[in-house]
């Protein structure tokens, strides 16, 4: 009497993380170059110093306000409604020119097959991510979203607490994926993990001090990592 072969059970992998929280500028769209341009612009229009290109790109991800006096300190404080009318107005001109990095939507595709939450965690105002997510290709791709205008900027950890708690899910469970400090920042500050991207507006190098799981490079190496250990 042959014996029956007992079958193999293979089990999927385990999830990491249930919620995976992203930056948008810098980190899913290719923005930084023109936002860089964009607050340059509204300083001289409003006759401050013009801040570099790090120092400018140095704010990206912050509130407006926040960022545009970051970037201009000379600027005096009654001249910040001008100050973000200048820039809202540059931002307008050139929001067409700005896409998706190659590689980001059959990266959130894959990751929303594999059953994770998906959601935005922005300085952008809501009307200004509203807008661009309204796109085809993006709609019904994120379950949730928060901006800086609606909860506080970051490095304030508010936008991922909110997350946190709209989906049930524990600070180890959330994952934030950002282009700069202030991302990583926000992560810590919740309990959350971080992973940072270094094709955006900050120096990766700035990175090592905040403890990011990984570092890619590259929006593949992003998809690669997240495939392997999300």
């Amino acid at each position: 009497m042959t014996a029956t072969a007992m079958p193999i059970l293979r089990t999927a992998p385990l999830r990491q993380f249930d919620l995976i929280a992203f930056d948008w500028d810098g980190t899913l769209f290719d923005s930084t170059a023109i936002i860089t341009r964009c607050i340059q612009e509204a300083v001289r229009d409003v006759g401050g110093t013009v801040p570099s290109d790090a120092d400018a790109s140095y704010v990206i991800g912050m509130g407006l306000m926040a960022a545009l006096a970051h970037a201009a300190p000379d600027v005096p404080k009654e001249k910040y409604p001008l100050l973000g009318e200048r820039y809202k107005h540059h931002y307008t001109v050139h929001q067409d020119d700005i896409s998706l990095f190659a590689g980001v939507l059959p990266m959130l595709h894959t990751l929303k097959s594999r059953q994770h939450f998906l959601a935005v965690a922005t300085g952008k105002s809501r009307r200004g991510l509203d807008e661009t997510l309204a796109r085809d290709e993006l709609q019904g791709l994120f379950h949730a979203s928060r901006t800086a205008d609606e909860t506080a900027g970051k490095p304030h950890p508010l936008m991922l607490q909110e997350l946190m708690a709209e989906f049930g899910v524990p600070p180890e469970r959330l994952l934030m994926i950002g282009d700069t400090t202030h991302d990583l920042l926000m992560a810590r500050n919740a309990g959350c993990p971080s992973v940072g991207v270094s094709y955006g507006a900050h120096d990766h190098a700035d990175f090592v001090a905040l403890s990011p799981l990984f570092v890619a490079h590259s929006v593949a190496e992003l998809q690669d990592w997240l495939l392997r250990n999300g």
